[in-house]
């Protein structure tokens, strides 16, 4: 099967972080050290040798990128310095903005200047908003921040940013979902895919795959930072409306009891957001190892408001448990153009679409293992995918 050679890739693959993979020369030593990799499907070292050869149309439709949780192994014991599991990551940028049918994650991935500008114009919007568009009646004896900005409109606004994100996070899976699965992805059965969604819900929650890799605390932070994460944003999202509780909604000026259930989830999701950041803005200002070497800007940006984020909240829970107005609604405004920002940019189009992308892709190889084996054996391509799907998906 003949195979296009795009002589730009390695190029355009620059803008996103590039450096040094032109400098491997196949010697395989990151492919012995990686603990995923197996002899069908040896990564980092084919996948580097795709891009090299500028074999554009295998990097879109490989897995392989989903596969690394870029432990630093394999980029530690390199004798080039060629720095493969920084190519992994580089690769993830790329492929997140093939994803994106907008366009906007290209830019937001390939100019700090476009990065910076788009975060500062959510954040001013989202602050004259809350300024201009409020009761004009607060509360200055007590913390109300219902007297400021009523709950029903702040979910209002919840509401319609929620169906916006979702409609941009799913519609760009559905993309990495066609992208991977090519010509098979109607010709399998529904019950397939239905058999196997175990597969995505346990690596959605657990990155279990991750788990495997040598350096244990690599996935320990990032397992702290997605469930941190996660629960914040079932409280803020999921939860907007009081959908199953009447008193689970995002504004509230309830202040619920130490124990109670609701409270001591923002308390973890607190801890393990501040962990999982700090422990990464430590490693990445010392460079302590392979992961932490090369950083992007988009890497710093992430770990800048995700902090600022849960910062901004701890002053707010603060001011509000002691009863203080005024720094109350002032620190709520921060709070807000911080958040929402986070939110509206990070989540259909950088660090935070790689949280779904990365299950699905674990998840697909198992439906298309699956698929391949219920074929009629004999078919030279069936065995050879099937060979290849196996490697890649069995545990």
């Amino acid at each position: 099967m003949s195979a296009k050679v795009d002589t730009s890739i390695m190029k355009d693959l620059k803008h996103f972080g590039l450096k040094d993979a032109h400098k491997c020369f196949h010697c395989g030593n990151c492919t012995a050290v990686c603990p995923l990799s197996t002899p069908e499907n040896p990564f980092p070292r084919r996948f580097v040798r795709y891009i090299q050869l500028g074999q554009k149309d295998k990097i879109l439709h490989a897995p392989e990128p989903w596969l690394c949780y870029y432990c630093g192994d394999c980029s530690t014991n390199c004798p080039r310095g060629a720095d493969p599991g920084e190519a992994m990551m580089v690769t993830r940028r790329y492929l997140t903005s093939l994803y994106d049918w907008t366009g906007f994650s290209r830019k937001f991935y390939t100019s700090e200047k476009f990065e910076i500008i788009a975060i500062l114009a959510v954040a001013i919007l989202v602050g004259l908003g809350m300024l201009l568009f409020n009761t004009g009646n607060p509360n200055w004896e007590h913390a109300h921040l219902n007297s400021v900005w009523p709950s029903h409109a702040i979910e209002l606004a919840d509401l319609g940013m929620a169906a916006i994100l979702s409609f941009l996070l799913l519609t760009n899976v559905f993309r990495c979902f066609r992208f991977i699965m090519g010509d098979l992805a109607f010709k399998i059965p529904v019950k397939i895919y239905a058999s196997k969604l175990k597969e995505l819900i346990v690596h959605t929650l657990t990155q279990k795959k991750f788990g495997k890799c040598t350096d244990r605390m690599q996935w320990f932070v990032h397992l702290m930072i997605m469930t941190g994460y996660a629960s914040v944003f079932l409280m803020v999202v999921v939860f907007i409306n009081g959908l199953t509780i009447e008193n689970l909604k995002f504004q509230r000026d309830v202040i619920y009891p130490l124990w109670h259930p609701w409270r001591l989830v923002g308390y973890y999701s607190t801890f393990a957001i501040m962990y999982g950041t700090t422990y990464a803005i430590i490693g990445r200002l010392k460079k302590s190892k392979a992961p932490y070497k090369n950083s992007h800007p988009t890497d710093w940006m992430f770990l800048i408001l995700l902090q600022l984020t849960t910062l901004t909240g701890i002053f707010v829970h603060i001011t509000r448990l002691v009863d203080w107005p005024l720094p109350t609604y002032g620190l709520y405004i921060v709070h807000m153009m911080v958040a929402v920002p986070m939110l509206v940019l990070e989540v259909p189009f950088a660090k935070w679409a790689h949280l779904a992308y990365r299950p699905l892709v674990l998840y697909l190889l198992k439906v298309k293992e699956a698929y391949l084996q219920e074929q009629p054996v004999g078919a030279e391509e069936v065995s050879a995918e099937v060979a290849s799907a196996e490697a890649v998906a069995s545990e």
